[in-house]
């Protein structure tokens, strides 16, 4: 089933995510969905907050990168009471992000390039692993979303006074894009 995408002013998205239990039993069907709609949005990444659900869930789908970013054929994986451990600081990365919770805002973030994370797949299986790349930046992008961050709270001042126009039009609900949302609620 395609989910709503809960667009900036929302609540949930400034939440901080609740570890989830080993008897969710709507975890399979929440995963399913997400990854759906992933699809349905054309986007890479997921947090179960965007879909309106404060717990610890993310998806990512870097598959349509392979043909530039051959590492990420076939890469489709949930996320399961995800949590950075440790960011490795010695090199860092500046790159364009977006989000699907913030349609039509692009900025340029810098982040570190390697971190590490723990983190259950969806057979609830754990992992500690160190993880570096494009996929680290895309895993600090979703995680952030499960600790009611979103990527404009790394941008400079300077640089989120110049889209304040833009927040401000997301809060009233006033954006186009191509996929369900649900908007701010009207204050």
């Amino acid at each position: 089933m395609i989910l709503p995408i809960y667009i900036y002013g929302q609540p949930v998205l400034r939440k901080v995510a609740k570890d989830i239990p080993e008897d969710f039993e709507q975890l399979p069907q929440l995963i399913n969905d997400m990854f759906v709609t992933l699809d349905e949005s054309e986007g890479i990444g997921l947090a179960a907050p965007q879909v309106g659900k404060d717990i610890r869930v993310v998806v990512i789908d870097l598959n349509v990168l392979a043909e530039d970013m051959p590492e990420y054929k076939d890469f489709r994986k949930a996320f399961i009471n995800p949590h950075i451990e440790e960011y490795d600081d010695s090199e860092t990365d500046t790159m364009e992000e977006g989000c699907l919770s913030l349609p039509g805002i692009h900025e340029k973030v810098t982040r570190p390039t390697r971190i590490r994370v723990t983190y259950e797949d969806a057979d609830r299986n754990h992992h500690d692993e160190w993880v570096d790349g494009y996929l680290a930046r895309v895993m600090q992008h979703e995680f952030d979303h499960l600790d009611g961050k979103m990527f404009i709270d790394r941008i400079s001042a300077f640089r989120k006074q110049m889209i304040k126009s833009k927040l401000k039009a997301l809060l009233q609900g006033r954006y186009r894009c191509g996929y369900r949302t649900k908007a701010a609620p009207q204050k």
